[in-house]
């Protein structure tokens, strides 16, 4: 009987290891869509500040017609995207380049600089903009943690028998990637 008692034992104890991974590997991959969600939240923010921005640079920069027509592009694309993809980052970052050229263009407008309602809305953007680089870093430790524990044994092999997979990174596109490497240019 003692042999079986221990065969048992080591069955139960087997058991437990394997609802133990698969609770923390599903408790991860929560975090991970609680995080995603928490981009997304940010996201849709500046997607609705943008068109404020738009109409109020449009009154004062008639003649950016094209960096305006760019900024509300990016931002359809990016808003229709789906979720999690490498198109998202895409358009998000083009998003991001385009929200850059048009405060690159109201330089050339004082009027506009002066403006109320653009500084708040300038103001709200980079602040926006700042929420949506901390919830991209939160999404992608949650990610770190999710894909390095799927990775190392034995869990891997318990992931792979459940089915859960790695996710995606949210990442720089190449050309932010080597802006982010060159050091800042300081001028007085």
């Amino acid at each position: 009987m003692t042999g079986i008692g221990i065969f048992l034992g080591l069955l139960v104890l087997i058991a437990l290891y394997v609802i133990s991974v698969y609770n923390a590997l599903v408790s991860l991959q929560v975090r991970t869509k609680e995080s995603w969600s928490g981009v997304e939240t940010h996201l849709k923010r500046r997607y609705d500040l943008i068109p404020n921005l738009v109409e109020t640079v449009k009154g004062y920069a008639k003649h950016e017609e094209k960096t305006l027509t760019a900024v509300i592009s990016a931002r359809n694309m990016a808003m229709n995207a789906p979720a999690q993809t490498v198109q998202k980052e895409q358009y998000e970052n083009m998003l991001t380049g385009a929200l850059k050229s048009l405060f690159a263009v109201t330089e050339s407008y004082p009027d506009l600089k002066a403006n109320q309602s653009f500084l708040q809305l300038q103001t709200e953007i980079a602040e926006t903009e700042s929420r949506i680089q901390n919830a991209r870093e939160g999404y992608n430790s949650v990610v770190s943690d999710l894909n390095q524990r799927i990775r190392v044994f034995p869990s891997n092999f318990i992931a792979q028998m459940f089915g859960i997979s790695e996710e995606r990174f949210f990442e720089l596109e190449d050309s932010e990637r080597e802006a982010a490497k060159k050091a800042p240019k300081v001028q007085f």
